[in-house]
């Protein structure tokens, strides 16, 4: 079970409920004042806090995409350290900055 996708197996256990998670996503994505690059930092922050590696990397790429720097996102995983310690420093500093510096 290591291998399985839990999104994936929420979305074929329950579609209407993962359909509806799908749409808040989008609406969070694109609402209110915060422009996208914006949005990714603060994404990026949030998820390295929890030590969410994965999720992390997973939206370097997208921040990037939207203007952030290599400084920017590490910026935003050290900020963690005042509210959450060493958590996000010690999981996603170095593999986020490898996937940004990957993207060269």
């Amino acid at each position: 079970m290591n291998n399985v996708n839990p999104f994936q197996v929420f979305l074929k256990e329950s579609p209407e409920i993962a359909g509806a998670y799908n749409n808040l996503l989008a609406t969070i994505g694109t609402a209110g004042a915060l422009d996208d690059k914006t949005r990714q930092l603060i994404f990026i922050g949030i998820k390295a806090s929890q030590g969410d590696t994965a999720a992390v990397t997973a939206h370097v790429p997208m921040a990037r995409q939207a203007g952030a720097t290599r400084e920017e996102i590490r910026d935003s995983i050290i900020m963690t350290l005042a509210i959450s310690g060493f958590q996000g420093i010690s999981h996603c500093l170095v593999p986020a900055l490898e996937c940004f510096d990957s993207m060269n």
